[in-house]
């Protein structure tokens, strides 16, 4: 065998291998920042963060950069890294961006929505549905899995929207939102019926009445907004 063909094998194994350890420790942190058991403001110590995920000081240092490109940790010049704060000005200010964005992303999926389409957004909603119904249940530990379905189910909703664009800024400002969407989820400050909110914006979108689905969509959006505002007051 050509010794040549053998060393770049070797790199290329040692490359992949270096980036599928940087991938795991990128999604072991995200979860933590997301779910907040890395709280929100909190110093993110190589130290602490070697021992928890068990990786080198390079790994979390290209890790870490990555979430920074995502917002959810800072960099600071010399001081090192940190968890991005949750604010409600800061919600406030995503929401309006994603209603606006998102509301018209689902106009244009509405207007072209195929019948492969509307098949695609109700199998979304019947997953959603179920977890939504173990919720209810009080079943625990399903933050992660509503999370992914709710995520299903309101990219589906824009799928046939034209426009890579919106469909970009879409994502980024649902992702964005999702810390403050688990927030919500594990408040019990008051109680709220999302699936009934999710039921009435597909019905409204199979009946292609543009209109109310939009309305019902940002009011949707909107819910959730309101109730971090009580959930931020009820800790002052």
């Amino acid at each position: 065998m050509d010794k040549r063909v053998t060393d770049v094998d070797w790199h290329q194994s040692k490359v992949v291998g270096a980036r599928s350890l940087v991938e795991a420790a990128y999604e072991l942190i995200r979860h933590d920042v997301l779910n907040g058991d890395l709280r929100p403001g909190m110093k993110l110590r190589f130290e602490m963060l070697r021992e928890r995920y068990n990786v080198g000081a390079s790994t979390l240092r290209e890790a870490l950069t990555r979430l920074v490109g995502e917002a959810l940790v800072t960099s600071e010049e010399q001081r090192g890294f940190r968890v991005a704060d949750v604010s409600l000005d800061d919600f406030t200010d995503l929401t309006a961006a994603r209603k606006m964005i998102e509301v018209e992303a689902l106009r244009q999926s509405i207007m072209l929505g195929t019948d492969a389409w509307e098949g695609a957004l109700v199998g979304s909603f019947h997953r959603l549905t179920k977890v939504e119904e173990r919720l209810a249940d009080g079943e625990e530990d399903l933050r992660d899995e509503f999370e992914e379905r709710n995520r299903d189910f309101h990219f589906t909703l824009i799928a046939a929207c034209p426009s890579r664009w919106l469909k970009y800024m879409h994502g980024i400002l649902f992702h964005q939102a999702e810390r403050y969407r688990r927030i919500a989820l594990a408040s019990r400050i008051e109680p709220r019926d999302v699936h009934a909110e999710h039921k009435a914006v597909l019905d409204a979108v199979l009946a292609r009445d543009i209109d109310l689905a939009c309305r019902l969509e940002a009011e949707h959006i909107d819910r959730t907004l309101e109730h971090l505002r009580r959930t931020f007051a009820a800790k002052k």
